[in-house]
């Protein structure tokens, strides 16, 4: 625990000035980030008496070592440089909502040549239209269906497009009316995209304009007897009307507004927001958090802006934003909505009415979200906390371990070895700061080995880290006892290598090892217990505790020990730990096999010279397997069409160079796996024996 004297700034060191702030930990990582209108009052109240600090804000300065901080201009820009930091270091005492789904949006890729309508998750794209957040994507694709027989827009994948301009042929929608086909020059881009747009204007709520034109039209079409063409105007009339009807009016129309309703108690807060477009709820989303710092409901509705309107651009904010309670100070915070929507926002606490009724709807969601998390994470909360503990005492740590690491082998008959590390932190899996590695040379030849490397890998870039401040540098593979070996760039998706093989973030900057586990776990027995504790030890990391989990009787190992430590059945502590090694044992699993899946899938025919994809799919096609191919003589390889007599010499010279595949053995029935053609998933059941 440290002292926040030990780190407070001077007197007449902080300014009187608007500003951002950082607390940082003893190992450089960011815990905490604030703003302030004026930083030497607001850090003021971090450096007094401890007794006198709400309970969270004393853990914040006490598990601090520094602070610092950047002098801005204006409030706005330290509300729009707060929620950058946040973003960017996800500090562990900050307020963030976990939100328990990706909330699928109904988007339409304007940015297209023929604009497509589909279902999207996730970051939003530049160029593409997004209608939404919805509960469940099926009520997306039946709003779709209806709207498609008046606006027939594109549907289809870029794959399937091509394929249907290739062949000259539409899909099943354009042939049954719900497509207007551009793959197949029935209507001009021109054409095409004024339909998207009116597809997008109708779901944005302008929807009396293409109703009262569509009942003109079939009025019309009865007058001249056009009977045909009046009954596919009215069931597009009705078509539209359910469309319509699927989504409640709540207020008056062209009423564009967000809703934002929030329940609390000591410890947790549950956030529920009402997308209300033209009149009608369009979507809803919750989120929940924990109070992990000291927040009023006023702070905690600024946070909810932060997250909902952060990343979002003109018509995204709503001309409307109503809350329960006003941040303090309002102007910036409104201020900041107008600027991101680029027109004036309206943010206040609706009195009366319609508006008032609606908002005590979304107060009474929040409230039932706030119930039903607490019912299924009550237990959870105690469950970690008494796991924690329970390791502590068994191994003997002087502190519960916040932050464990686990290291898992995985390789098939000693091919295709490679390694993951899992993190868990406060009980919880971090994913995003999980690690892949690949595992060449000889240290791959046993799993004692092979962990003696990794651990060593990674605690030796903590050390690099921590030595270079920040910089990147590669461990020669001359100084690595255990042969050359580098983490896998693209093991990790979130990972990147620059030209000079520095491993960096997807904007340039290096991934960390920075931050150091209180315990390592290791999937195996005393062997790899003590295998990473000497790789450890050859680095000087003592300050980390091992242990070992065996699979066969779930025993717990420790560095030195002659006799594991048995944990009981039942112990919280023992089904944490396994969890952590089941994860690490998937996460390796996994990579493991898609590298061997991707040397699988490799063949003789990859390495002949001129020979290009179309000629040799035409030749597997034509032969149907490579086998039956490696028989074939060079007169019956010249019959393949696109094949000469040259390619097919060379070609059979390939084939027979290269030795024939030793057949794969089925280890679960150990029935032989002919070569004729079957993928790779033919060998899904090794299951049990990628160890």
């Amino acid at each position: 625990m440290a002292d926040p004297s030990s780190y407070r700034p001077k007197p007449g060191q902080i300014p009187d000035s608007p500003g951002v702030y950082k607390f940082r930990d003893e190992h450089g990582r960011v815990i905490y980030v604030g703003k302030a209108k004026s930083l030497r009052q607001r850090l003021a109240n971090y450096f007094q008496d401890l007794a006198g600090l709400h309970p969270r804000t004393r853990t914040m300065v006490t598990t601090a070592a520094s602070v610092e901080w950047t002098v801005v201009s204006t409030e706005v820009e330290a509300l729009q440089l707060e929620y950058s930091w946040i973003k960017e270091f996800d500090p562990r005492f900050n307020v963030k909502y976990r939100d328990d789904k990706s909330y699928p949006y109904l988007a339409v890729t304007l940015g297209e040549e023929f604009p497509r309508v589909q279902v999207m998750r996730g970051a939003k794209k530049k160029g593409v239209r997004y209608f939404g957040p919805y509960a469940h994507a099926w009520a997306i694709r039946e709003t779709v269906d209806l709207l498609l027989r008046v606006f027939p827009v594109r549907t289809c994948s870029a794959g399937v497009f091509k394929r249907s301009a290739q062949i000259g042929r539409p899909c099943l929608l354009g042939y049954i009316g719900k497509c207007s086909a551009p793959c197949v020059g029935r209507v001009s881009p021109e054409e095409h995209r004024e339909l998207a747009e009116e597809f997008c204007e109708f779901m944005a709520g302008r929807t009396g304009a293409h109703l009262r034109r569509l009942e003109r039209g079939m009025q019309e079409a009865a007058e001249e007897m056009e009977y045909e063409r009046a009954a596919r105007l009215r069931d597009d009339i009705g078509a539209l009307k359910r469309a319509m009807e699927k989504s409640a009016v709540v207020l008056a129309d062209a009423t564009d507004a967000d809703l934002i309703a929030v329940a609390e108690d000591e410890l947790e807060a549950a956030v529920q927001i009402f997308h209300v477009r033209g009149g009608r709820v369009r979507g809803q989303r919750g989120w929940v958090t924990d109070k992990v710092e000291a927040v009023t409901t006023a702070g905690l509705v600024e946070h909810a802006l932060q997250q909902l309107y952060g990343e979002e651009q003109g018509d995204a904010v709503p001309k409307e934003v109503l809350v329960p309670a006003l941040p303090e100070p309002v102007e910036p915070v409104a201020q900041w909505l107008t600027q991101r929507r680029g027109s004036q926002v309206s943010l206040r606490i609706p009195q009366r009415g319609d508006k008032k009724d609606l908002m005590a709807t979304v107060a009474r969601n929040a409230q039932q979200a706030l119930a039903l998390h607490k019912t299924k994470r009550a237990s959870d909360l105690t469950t970690r906390s008494r796991a924690l503990e329970e390791i502590a005492q068994a191994l003997d740590l002087d502190t519960v371990p916040l932050r464990i690491e686990c290291f898992d082998i995985s390789h098939l008959q000693g091919e295709d070895v490679v390694a993951s590390m899992v993190v868990f932190e406060d009980g919880l899996a971090r994913k995003s700061e999980y690690r892949r590695f690949q595992i060449r040379g000889f240290a791959g030849q046993d799993d004692v080995r092979s962990m003696h490397e990794v651990v060593g890998r990674r605690f030796r870039r903590y050390l690099q880290e921590k030595q270079k401040s920040g910089e990147w540098v590669e461990e020669p593979a001359a100084a690595d006892p255990a042969g050359p070996a580098a983490a896998d760039p693209a093991a990790d998706p979130a990972t990147a290598a620059d030209s000079a093989g520095h491993l960096t973030d997807e904007d340039g900057r290096p991934k960390r090892f920075a931050y150091p586990p209180q315990l390592v776990v290791v999937d195996g027995g005393a062997p790899q217990v003590a295998a990473a504790r000497r790789a450890m030890d050859e680095l000087g990391i003592d300050d980390v505790a091992v242990c070992g989990l065996a699979k066969r009787l779930e025993e717990v190992w420790l560095p030195g020990e002659d006799d594991p430590v048995v944990l009981p059945r039942s112990s919280e502590g023992l089904y944490l730990l396994q969890r952590v090694r089941d994860e690490a044992h998937r996460f390796a699993i996994t990579y493991q096999r898609n590298k061997r899946g991707k040397r699988l899938k490799s063949s003789p025919l990859d390495v002949v010279p001129g020979l290009g994809d179309s000629r040799r799919q035409a030749l597997l096609t034509h032969f149907g397997s490579l086998k039956k191919l490696r028989a074939a003589t060079v007169e019956e390889i010249c019959q393949v069409p696109g094949v000469g007599r040259k390619t097919a010499e060379t070609v059979a010279a390939a084939l027979a160079a290269a030795a024939p595949p030793a057949p794969a053995v089925n280890t679960a029935t150990g029935e032989i796996i002919e070569d004729d053609g079957a993928p790779p998933a033919a060998l899904s059941a090794e299951r049990g024996q990628d160890r």
